[in-house]
């Protein structure tokens, strides 16, 4: 016996009483439970659109472990997901297999299906909106819908401009887009009725004002979009839409890319794209007030920010360059003569001088740094510290950097690493930090 598909001509019903005709273990996940019913207010997916998901519950259950009156009057039990195979629609229960012998359920018992009527009626109004869209695109420009997805986020279609020789060598421009967008609302607030029929063939089927060559033979269902004579949109569908594209309620495209020689169209309708415009909309309040512009002149408040903010990167670059400049000459001027580390061999910090810096970030330190190397020679190793991190760079063009890191930074609870000419090593704590320079200071001496 095959499930009644009540769905496809009454797509507002969301409670129906029925019976079980089967009841069995997923051959895949022996865990779950698969339910099949007389007739099925369910939709099992298809078209691009998901499943319908909900709760059955089972009237008068036959459960055999349980005291419980009232769990013995009804069971309600989770539907996670609904498909359909071999002609047949199932009902997944997770984790259900369970309750084929703690509710003895069998064929003929009585149950109430109700779906989660949210997402029924979100997946009706995105996906009709969908149908609007490319009939308009198509109407327009000539252009096919080859792909339909339906996101969490987005929905999109991919149009193929190869129907109207005035188009095809042409792309979707916005100006485009935002036309179909304007034509696809004006389809909407006029409360055309949508209306699906069946048809056992395709020669039957065919006789319908199709925008789109039929791809199956038979069982075809055909959702037309205002009247037959010249609708918005004629296609097969076997998905669930609303009786009017009223019920649609609006449509925003969002953003036109190319997409493997078609064009994608990236956009929402229903619920989710007044959410979606109200979200926006809130974003922009925010940046009305914070540059204290309305709409007309926002972007040119936001240009004009943009472009001080610019102005003050630009002199902070040139400002840091001068400083990075400075304290290399300061270094430089600072670096002991030959003679002088000689005489003062006993002194450690003469060979091995350490700077710390606050403000400069640690790129510019490195870059202070690297623009030393080979001018250091009067330098065993010189030490740069980066205070709010904690982090330590060595520089020398005699002493092996890495290697004095690799082989003594982990005994002060640091880490690090790099080469002869440069190394850095990064610490927990200051005092650990001092400790490391005072440790190879006295190791390199």
């Amino acid at each position: 016996m095959v499930t009644k598909k009540i769905y496809q001509d009454n797509r507002n019903l969301y409670i129906l009483q029925t019976e079980i005709v089967d009841a069995l273990v997923d051959e895949r996940n022996k865990d779950d439970l698969l339910l099949v019913f007389k007739e099925t207010i369910f939709f099992p997916g298809g078209g691009g659109q998901s499943c319908d998901v909900g709760i059955v519950e089972i009237l008068n259950p036959d459960v055999t472990n349980s005291d419980d009156n009232a769990e013995k009057d009804k069971c309600e039990i989770v539907v996670s997901e609904t498909f359909e195979a071999d002609g047949e629609i199932f009902h997944r229960v997770k984790d259900g297999a369970s309750l084929l012998k703690s509710m003895n359920i069998a064929p003929r018992m009585k149950c109430r299906l109700e779906i989660d009527w949210d997402r029924r009626f979100d997946n009706m109004q995105r996906h009709c909106g969908e149908h609007i869209l490319s009939g308009v695109f198509y109407d327009l420009y000539g252009g096919v819908n080859r792909g339909f997805h339906m996101g969490d986020d987005y929905m999109t279609i991919d149009i193929s401009l190869e129907d109207n020789p005035e188009f095809k060598d042409k792309e979707v421009t916005w100006d485009m887009a935002l036309a179909a967008e304007l034509r696809t609302n004006e389809i909407i607030w006029s409360d055309l009725p949508v209306v699906p029929h069946h048809f056992d063939t395709r020669e039957e089927a065919s006789k319908m004002p199709l925008r789109k060559a039929l791809a199956i033979d038979e069982d075809i269902t055909i959702v037309t979009i205002g009247d037959p004579s010249n609708p918005a949109d004629s296609v097969a569908c076997c998905g669930t839409h609303p009786h009017t594209t009223g019920q649609v309620g609006m449509l925003k495209i969002y953003k036109v890319e190319p997409n493997k020689g078609m064009y994608r169209i990236f956009f929402e309708a229903g619920k989710r794209a007044l959410m979606g415009y109200r979200e926006r909309f809130d974003i922009l309040s925010k940046l009305e007030k914070d540059l204290s512009a309305g709409v007309p002149d926002l972007m040119e408040k936001y240009r004009a920010k943009q472009d001080k903010q610019k102005e003050v990167r630009d002199r902070l670059y040139h400002l840091t360059k001068a400083v990075i400049e400075s304290e290399q000459n300061k270094i430089l001027g600072a670096a002991p003569s030959q003679a002088a580390k000689q005489e003062d061999s006993k002194d450690i910090s003469v060979s091995t001088p350490d700077y710390r810096y606050s403000i400069l970030s640690l790129d510019d330190l490195i870059e202070l740094g690297r623009g030393l190397t080979g001018k250091l020679a009067n330098f065993d190793v010189l030490f740069i510290v980066h205070e709010p991190t904690n982090t330590l760079l060595l520089f020398s063009d005699s002493k092996d950097c890495g290697k004095l890191v690799k082989e003594n930074a982990s005994v002060f609870n640091g880490k690090g690493g790099g080469n002869q000419t440069f190394a850095r090593a990064i610490f927990n704590r200051t005092d650990d930090l001092d400790m490391f320079i005072d440790a190879v200071k006295k190791l390199i001496r």
